[in-house]
């Protein structure tokens, strides 16, 4: 397998960075991971993520959304639908290196990124989300201390790191019909979720499932937690993946 770095624009006009890994021999076809929120492409389950999926033979794609990470631009003036159009403007510039046809994965926030992207790319030929919302404004309940605050931003603590986005953030999050997406999807769905994910409870990701059409499948994860930190969970889940993108790619 072999890395290299891959630069594109990015919906505000900023560059987004991301690697690009690509296995050895013939090429399955490609994959985009999209990460959490205000997580990043370096994040350790990116990271297990990309080299298995890249080790069953397909070329992956991770990068960092506007304001993160190693991407110009603002964090602080994004929203969801910027994340969205990140997303479509990744797997576009994936496409564009000659990899396809193509599969999305989204970890968090950023499964959420992909159903509600996958519509805008005739590429695309499968979804997999991973701990992600059933819909966007569950991600309000980081916020709840700072609602009802004055100013133009808000605060969010997470995982112990601060973080300071737009107002807008918020009252954006209510401008997506994700149930709606994931119903019209028309695309393969596999849902994998921690049982005792503490961020994003297990019900979420049963909603998805259960909005979805078929084909569909669920892949709960056991003594597992958000962010996949346990090399058994993390195993499982790249079986399954590997499995799912392997009959729908």
């Amino acid at each position: 397998m072999t890395t290299r770095t891959l630069s594109f624009p990015g919906s505000t006009g900023a560059t987004l960075e991301g690697i690009l890994h690509v296995p050895e021999g013939d090429v399955r076809g490609s994959i985009l991971l999209a990460h959490c929120f205000t997580c990043g492409k370096d994040l350790r389950t990116m990271t297990r993520l990309a080299r298995g999926l890249a080790d069953g033979g397909y070329a992956v794609l991770r990068f960092d959304f506007t304001g993160l990470g190693e991407s110009e631009g603002d964090f602080a003036t994004t929203t969801l639908s910027h994340d969205v159009r990140d997303v479509v403007r990744a797997a576009t510039a994936l496409i564009e290196e000659g990899f396809g046809p193509c599969g999305l994965l989204g970890h968090s926030l950023g499964g959420a990124a992909c159903l509600l992207a996958a519509p805008k790319l005739h590429t695309v030929r499968a979804v997999v989300t991973v701990g992600a919302p059933s819909t966007p404004t569950h991600m309000r309940h980081l916020f709840r201390d700072v609602e009802e605050g004055d100013g133009d931003h808000v605060g969010v603590r997470i995982a112990g790191r601060d973080f300071e986005v737009a107002r807008s953030f918020l009252d954006d999050l209510e401008a997506h019909d994700q149930a709606g997406a994931v119903a019209a999807l028309g695309r393969p769905l596999l849902v994998v979720h921690a049982v005792d994910d503490q961020v994003v409870e297990v019900g979420e990701g049963e909603r998805i499932f259960a909005a979805a059409a078929q084909p569909k499948g669920f892949l709960p994860l056991l003594d597992s937690d958000h962010l996949l930190t346990g090399r058994r969970a993390m195993d499982t889940a790249l079986a399954g993946i590997r499995q799912w993108f392997d009959a729908t790619l």
